[in-house]
C-alpha cells in the first residue's frame, strides 16, 4: 500500500512539474504575441534566462539571449507581418526521452497570422493575411525557459506568397490544419501511460526505418500506420494523403534524390497523451544526388538536414504526421542560397 502511495505521489509531482511548465510557456506566449516590435525584446525577456539560447531556421540560425534574439527573428517577423497572432494546433509537455527524462520541455504548433505588408526573405509583400507554419519547442527550467527553438515552414510561406524561385512540390501545398480530432491542444494531464505509448509507437517506427537505411515499403507503412495516414509535409514537398499516395509523393522522391548518410538523433523526445514527437539540430546526414524538390543539385559531399516530426497517435497507429524540414538552411549547404535567388528574381 505504501508503495502505491509514493508511485502515486510521484505521478503528481511530475503532472504538477509539466503543468507549471505549460503555464510558464503560455505566459511566455501572450507576452511575446501582444508585443510590438518595437518592445518585443523586453516582453520576450520575462520568462526566458538571461542565457537563454535560441535555435530558428536559416537565415536567422542561433542567439542568446532575449536581446539578440529579438534584433534576429522577432523584430523582423514582427515588422513584415503585422499585427501577428497565434493560433495554435498542437500543445503539449514531457519529459525528454534523450536525456533519460531529466528535463521538461513544451511543444507547441501551428500558424503564426498577419497581415504580410513588408518584403520577407525576397518575397513581395501581398498585403493579405499570410499563415507562418510554426513548430516551436521550450525547455523548461524552474519558471524559466533556458532553451527555445523555433521552426518555421518557410517554403510553405513562399508557395503561398507565389513566390519566383520556387518550383512545384509533388504534394499538395496548403495552409496545415490541425489534428483531424481538434483535440491536440492538451491543457489537462493525461495519463502518463497514454504518453509513452505514444512515444513508443514513434520510435519503433523510427527504429524501423533508420535501420532499413531509409528505404520505406508498403509493408512497413502498414505495421505503424493507418491507411487514410496523411503526413503534413513542409513547403517543397507538400501534404500526401494515404500510405500509398505518401510512398509515391514522399519517401520515393525523398530516397530516390538523397543519399543516405546517418542518423544524428534528437534533441527532444517527448509525448503526451495521443501527441508526440521529437526534434533534431541536425536530424540527419545526406548527400543530394541531384533533383531534390527541384532545387538540390548533386553534390560530392555530405549535408545535414534539421527535422521537426510530431505525431496523432489513433487505436495504435499514428493516423497524422506534422514534418518540417529547414529546407532553406540545407539548400544552402549544397551551393542554393534561395533567398538571394528570390531577391535577384525581385530586386528587393
Amino acid at each position: 500500500m505504501e508503495l502505491k502511495c509514493e508511485q502515486g505521489d510521484a505521478v503528481m509531482v511530475d503532472a504538477n512539474r509539466l503543468a507549471q511548465a505549460k503555464a510558464v510557456v503560455l505566459e511566455h506566449f501572450d507576452n511575446v504575441d501582444f508585443a510590438k516590435a518595437e518592445n518585443v525584446s523586453e516582453a520576450l525577456g520575462r520568462r526566458t534566462s538571461s542565457k537563454c539560447r535560441f535555435h530558428f531556421v536559416h537565415p536567422f540560425n542561433e542567439a542568446v539571449g532575449a536581446e539578440a534574439a529579438s534584433d534576429l527573428f522577432w523584430k523582423p517577423i514582427k515588422e513584415c507581418f503585422s499585427p501577428l497572432q497565434r493560433r495554435q494546433d498542437i500543445f503539449f509537455a514531457g519529459r525528454n526521452r534523450v536525456d533519460q527524462e531529466h528535463t521538461v520541455w513544451v511543444v507547441s504548433m501551428g500558424h503564426l497570422l498577419g497581415l504580410f505588408d513588408q518584403p520577407f526573405l525576397g518575397v513581395r509583400p501581398t498585403r493579405q493575411a499570410t499563415m507562418l507554419r510554426y513548430a516551436e519547442f521550450n525547455r523548461i527550467e524552474g519558471n524559466r525557459i533556458v532553451d527555445n527553438t523555433i521552426f518555421l515552414d518557410t517554403l510553405n510561406f513562399m508557395h503561398q506568397a507565389r513566390a519566383e524561385a520556387l518550383p512545384p512540390s509533388t504534394g499538395a501545398t496548403m495552409v496545415t490544419p490541425g489534428p483531424r480530432t481538434h483535440d491536440g491542444l492538451i491543457f489537462s494531464d493525461p495519463p502518463p501511460s497514454e504518453g509513452k505509448a505514444t512515444l513508443d509507437l514513434i520510435l519503433r517506427m523510427i527504429d524501423r526505418l533508420v535501420s532499413a537505411d531509409v528505404k520505406t515499403t508498403r509493408e512497413d507503412l502498414q505495421l505503424d500506420w493507418t491507411e487514410d495516414m496523411i503526413w503534413w509535409g513542409p513547403g517543397g514537398i507538400g501534404a500526401p494523403y494515404t500510405q500509398a499516395r505518401y510512398l509515391e509523393q514522399h519517401t520515393g522522391p525523398f530516397e530516390d534524390g538523397l543519399e543516405w548518410g546517418h542518423h544524428c538523433g534528437h534533441r527532444m523526445q517527448c509525448g503526451e497523451g495521443n501527441f508526440g514527437g521529437f526534434f533534431g539540430w541536425p536530424s540527419l546526414v545526406v548527400r543530394s544526388k541531384g533533383g531534390y524538390i527541384g532545387l538540390a543539385p548533386a553534390v560530392d559531399k555530405q549535408t545535414n538536414m534539421r527535422v521537426v516530426d510530431l505525431y496523432r497517435r489513433e487505436n495504435g497507429l499514428l493516423a497524422e504526421n506534422w514534418n518540417f524540414i529547414d529546407h532553406l538552411h540545407f539548400l544552402d549547404q549544397n551551393g542554393v542560397d534561395l533567398v538571394s535567388r528570390q531577391r535577384m528574381l525581385t530586386g528587393l
